[in-house]
């Protein structure tokens, strides 16, 4: 057992939280959801870029709105994935 420890506002060392060395350990889900962060941005990529001919009928800003859009919802997936990723759950721990 051991303490994870942070800085308050003021710079005093503080105790965070108490650590299990063993929980703290990488496991096998931090590079399987490296992995899989990657094939979403892979798939989504590909289904986006595969749409060029239709949305480059669309007027420019048209597009720039799309764009951003789709810029933004890859992301959706990936606090379940990161939760996962740390816990081992997709459900954020209750405190």
């Amino acid at each position: 057992m051991g303490y994870t420890y942070g800085r308050r506002f003021d710079g005093e060392r503080v105790a965070l939280r108490m650590t299990d060395k063993k929980t703290d350990a990488p496991t096998w889900r931090k590079p399987a959801g490296v992995l899989l962060i990657v094939l979403i941005i892979g798939i989504w990529s590909f289904i986006i870029a595969s749409q060029w001919e239709y949305i480059g009928r669309w007027p420019i800003w048209l597009q720039g709105v799309f764009y951003l859009i789709a810029g933004i919802v890859w992301l959706l997936p990936l606090k379940p994935l990161l939760i996962w990723m740390e816990t081992g759950s997709f459900k954020a721990p209750k405190l």
